[in-house]
């Protein structure tokens, strides 16, 4: 079973930073997208960044010039370092990776997705 473990999240004033990382677990064949997405009280999850297998980085458009997501493809691990952070930012912060079990869904290009279980990150003074 695939599974993924995040962790970095926590309190932290305005304007620091926080460091999340989100680990693939399980048999796989290969991780196509990888991103981070976010969901604030009583507002609906939306997508913070996002990198595919090529490298290429999609962030929103709040989060820009603030944010980097990363990812390591030997260690099935991706990141987001957030920098300047705002009390707008207080979200539970969720993992999302796409990716193929076996071969042959990479070669029809058959994904699966997952999501990690959330890690609260809090922006107060």
């Amino acid at each position: 079973q695939v599974q993924l473990v995040e962790s970095g999240g926590g309190l932290v004033q305005p304007g620091g930073s926080l460091r999340l990382s989100c680990v693939v677990s399980g048999s796989i064949f290969s991780i196509d997208a990888m991103g981070w997405y976010r969901q604030a009280p009583g507002k609906q999850r939306e997508l913070v960044a996002q990198i595919p297998s090529d490298d290429s980085t999609n962030y929103a458009e709040s989060v820009k010039g603030r944010f980097t997501i990363s990812r390591d493809n030997a260690k099935n691990t991706v990141y987001l370092q957030m920098n300047s952070l705002k009390s707008e930012d207080t979200a539970v912060y969720y993992c999302n990776v796409r990716y193929y079990r076996y071969k042959w869904d990479a070669a029809v290009g058959r994904f699966l997705e997952v999501w990690g279980q959330g890690t609260l990150v809090t922006v107060s003074s």
